[in-house]
């Protein structure tokens, strides 16, 4: 199957669209694929072509402050960071409707994401029940325990965060799934995490997965640390074929 990547600029956000030369023009499923902490939608672009290599349309969006909008990262720590998710957050419904209204996409939403980008996918389902399936990979559905974790190791390593960190942050306790893990209803999510995991730790996943047998949780987890392997992005373009297909 021949594939074409295309460049566009969806208001102020750069994005790839990765899809079969065959059905450019038709209505597909639809996979929104974000990126990690300071890298770029380029970056994903391998899993971007598994996927659409199966029959789905991919889109690679640059997150805020990353890729094309690059920006300094702020000096107060992890300023960046959760405004980038923020910003994901924000723009979801914009990418959707917009391939939408260019009638190129079916009923069926898959998301996905590496690292922050699997922090984003895990938020969104707390929000939109539209999405059907969904991946995490190196991510985590407990993004308060992260901001806390993040807190800790900022007092352990002497660096100063603002006083009220936690009451700024405030809006991720409505994203967060491991506090609203019936938002799921039900929809496959699939994790990927490395037990040696020196970024986002693993004991977060596995956590969640164990204690919600009842939903449709698929977990891989690898003796492996913060990196993504060409066999883990062939799990999961095998798992959005399965779910969207």
């Amino acid at each position: 199957m021949k594939l074409t990547v295309r460049k566009r600029q969806v208001g102020e956000i750069p994005l790839l669209e990765v899809v079969s030369q065959e059905h450019v023009h038709n209505r597909l499923p639809l996979v929104v694929y974000y990126h990690g902490w300071q890298t770029r939608k380029e970056l994903v672009l391998t899993q971007g072509r598994k996927l659409a290599a199966k029959g789905m349309r991919v889109i690679l969006p640059d997150a805020d402050n990353h890729g094309e909008r690059l920006r300094p990262v702020s000096p107060i720590i992890s300023q960046t960071f959760w405004s980038s998710i923020y910003s994901n957050l924000f723009e979801f419904e914009y990418l959707l409707d917009y391939f939408r209204k260019l009638n190129l996409v079916t009923d069926k939403i898959g998301v996905g994401g590496v690292s922050m980008g699997g922090m984003t996918t895990c938020a969104l389902l707390t929000q939109h029940p539209e999405i059907t399936a969904a991946a995490c990979v190196m991510g985590t559905p407990s993004p308060a325990k992260y901001r806390d974790y993040m807190l800790r190791r900022g007092a352990q390593e002497g660096v100063r965060l603002p006083k009220d960190f936690v009451h700024l942050l405030s809006w991720i306790e409505d994203y967060d799934l491991s506090r609203h893990p019936e938002t799921l209803e039900q929809r496959p999510l699939y994790f990927w995490h490395g037990r040696q995991d020196e970024k986002i730790p693993f004991e977060e996943v596995a956590s969640f997965v164990d204690k919600h047998p009842e939903q449709q949780l698929a977990f891989a987890k690898e003796d492996a640390r913060h990196l993504v392997q060409v066999s883990t992005m062939e799990e999961v373009a095998a798992f959005f074929e399965q779910q969207l297909l």
